[in-house]
């Protein structure tokens, strides 16, 4: 049962303010780039020919020479997806006739490259028609699938044109008649079009979305009534491959089990909390409660043990993937950008079944930390990897650290993450703002107007993270304001303007009964405090880290002298705030005291290091790398 669900993009109309600079960044510079990136007119940039593949294949359905065929990865489709879903997001809070004329005719070209009978995907329609559906395991077939249902939903909130939901209510069609009619065995190697599905059903009311989503969840780790896995059997039954993935590494694709029974959060990361995301949302939505009580699990799994500091999970490059319990290396840390952003789908959905502070505690430290850490501040480079050291020299070229490298690329050929980036900050308002009966859910904290269906609109006014007071003031209507007080926040006071009395907390909430001309004030705790590994983490024995409200900090070389290697805390002292950045967009530093260690001669000594008192500068992780290569270490010694 759904007690909270997420606004839509046209409830939230955003005002100056953090999150606000980075949405008209978003579409003043990322959604162009990003489109000349597609239409390989951007320079510098990896070649991507993803508007071509579709221009290509529209040519194959038509008996046509296909040009210079397809080029990039088996799911290439999927950047074109979220580019138009980001745009859809971006067209609901600032309008602009001519990005949606490009986006239009971008959707007159992919309906083109739909077959007859309803398949889209650019890959297997020019390469090898015969292939479909042979190869779920790595094809990414319904993967592509579900980046489409989720712009065509996106793009039709956003501007109320359908012609894409269209394509894709015909692509449900197909992918219906193919497992549920015909009865195909089978369920995404990757997954994602489980949680499209959801938002296709919640958007058209047909049902073949639910019931298809059920299946892919429901079947998924099941083994055939012989005993086996599908993804072996499927294997044995071709002579090809797409990455010469393992068919029997059953932890890497989540299908070790079937998902009520699974507890570990392994494998893919990415895939994980895809899937993740669509168990939670079909647990709320059907009022499945084993199915909630395994994403509790899963959750716990992933917060209480395998997520870095900074909200980012997967730590390791083999397989992008989670590994056991207190395994966070550092230097090697993979924490993929996409893995955030599906990291805070998921935080998002747990909040629909059960708001607890909990679930946005994490969602925050996810997005303003990883999330936009995976972007320079420019908004033309982008991060895949985000290490929690880096050491040039060593980061980028080691064989070991080849992964972590420590400047951020324009482009890559597996370009997922950028495009997830633009999609996530664009849609912020609906992961700040849900909704229940007659309750306004505050989750994140984003200056704007938002319009409640039960007939509240509030105003929010912030300059969070950077800024610690939130106001919130009722325009119009009555209910219940339910305000996250962030675990972070030691002292905090939530009230009316008109009363004294603080409201209590329950659960991570601030409940409070509020109506037309009520002001809300939210005062939050803005001491930066030391933070603090558990010892099972083993790189962070004997360190601490620097956290200053949602943002986690670290300390770069272009401030410490060139060199934060040899850099001791004094957690005994105070930290306090220092000067703003201008060329970090004028993000606040923090000033910590501690020691510097002195070089020794050679690689050992017998010789005690000697330690000078010297003030060190952190500056929050989601700048780090925007003012050239040099060293970055969010734990040191203390």
């Amino acid at each position: 049962m759904k007690i909270e669900r997420k606004i839509s993009i046209k409830q939230y109309k955003p005002s100056d303010g953090f999150i606000s600079r980075y949405q008209k960044l978003v579409r003043e510079v990322v959604i162009p780039y990003q489109y000349d990136v597609l239409c390989d007119k951007a320079e510098g940039a990896e070649k991507s020919h993803v508007v071509q593949n579709f221009i290509n294949a529209a040519a194959a359905l038509r008996g046509e020479d296909v040009g210079d065929g397809f080029y990039g990865m088996v799911f290439q489709d999927s950047d074109a997806a979220k580019w138009l879903e980001a745009v859809g997001y971006s067209l609901a809070l600032y309008p602009d006739k001519k990005l949606e004329e490009t986006a239009d005719s971008l959707i007159d070209i992919i309906a083109e490259a739909q077959d007859e009978d309803g398949y889209l995907n650019t890959y297997f329609t020019i390469k090898d028609r015969e292939k479909r559906w042979k190869n779920l395991l790595e094809g990414h077939e319904l993967y592509c699938s579900g980046h489409f249902m989720e712009a065509a939903v996106a793009y039709f909130d956003g501007t109320g044109k359908d012609k894409l939901l269209k394509v894709m209510l015909k692509n449900v069609e197909h992918i219906y008649r193919h497992f549920i009619t015909e009865k195909h065995d089978g369920y995404p190697g990757h997954p994602e079009v489980e949680l499209a599905l959801l938002k296709m059903y919640r958007a058209t009311g047909e049902k073949k979305c639910l019931e298809l989503a059920e299946h892919f969840i429901n079947v998924r780790g099941v083994p055939l009534t012989d005993g086996g896995s599908f993804y072996k059997k499927e294997a044995e039954q071709r002579d090809w491959t797409v990455w010469g993935n393992n068919a029997e590494d059953l932890n890497y694709q989540q299908s070790f089990a079937p998902v009520r029974e699974q507890s570990d959060a392994v494998g893919h990361s990415v895939r994980a909390v895809y899937l993740y995301t669509a168990m939670a949302d079909l647990a709320a939505e059907t009022d499945d409660k084993e199915l909630l009580n395994a994403c509790e699990r899963l959750w716990s799994s992933i917060a209480d043990k395998r997520m870095y500091v900074t909200g980012g999970i997967g730590s390791t490059g083999i397989g992008e993937a989670f590994t056991v319990d207190y395994d966070l290396p550092n230097d090697t840390a993979y924490a993929e950008t996409c893995a955030s952003c599906g990291l805070m789908f998921f935080a998002s959905r747990m909040l629909e079944a059960a708001p607890d502070g909990r679930y946005g505690d994490i969602m925050e430290k996810a997005f303003y930390n990883t999330v936009l850490a995976g972007m320079q501040l420019d908004g033309k480079r982008f991060f895949y990897v985000n290490p929690l050291e880096v050491i040039p020299g060593v980061s980028g070229i080691a064989a070991t650290h080849w992964h972590d490298k420590p400047q951020r690329p324009e482009w890559f050929a597996c370009a997922c993450c950028p495009p997830n980036v633009a999609r996530t900050i664009s849609s912020f308002g609906t992961y700040a703002y849900g909704e229940g009966e007659n309750t306004a859910y505050c989750h994140l904290y984003a200056a704007g107007d938002v319009e409640f269906s039960f007939g509240m609109k509030l105003r929010c006014e912030t300059d969070f993270p950077q800024g610690f007071t939130v106001r919130y003031t009722v325009l119009e209507g009555e209910g219940t304001l339910a305000v996250r007080v962030p675990s972070w926040s030691v002292n905090t006071s939530v009230k009316l303007e008109t009363s004294n009395d603080t409201a209590a907390i329950k659960q991570g909430y601030a409940y409070i009964e509020a109506k037309a001309g009520d002001v809300v004030n939210l005062e939050l705790d803005g001491s930066a405090r030391f933070v603090y590994s558990s010892s099972k983490a083993a790189e962070n024995t004997g360190c601490a880290a620097v956290q200053r409200g949602a943002l986690v900090y670290c300390f770069e070389g272009v401030d410490n002298g060139g060199d934060v290697l040899s850099l001791i805390l004094d957690d005994s002292a105070e930290i306090s705030v220092g000067d703003a950045v201008p060329e970090l967009g004028g993000a606040e530093t923090l000033k910590v005291k501690g020691y510097r260690i002195a070089p020794t001669e050679g690689l050992y000594t017998f010789e005690k290091p000697k330690k000078v008192s010297e003030e060190l500068t952190a500056v929050p992780y989601y700048t780090w790398g925007n003012r050239g290569e040099n060293q970055m270490r969010v734990w040191l010694p203390y």
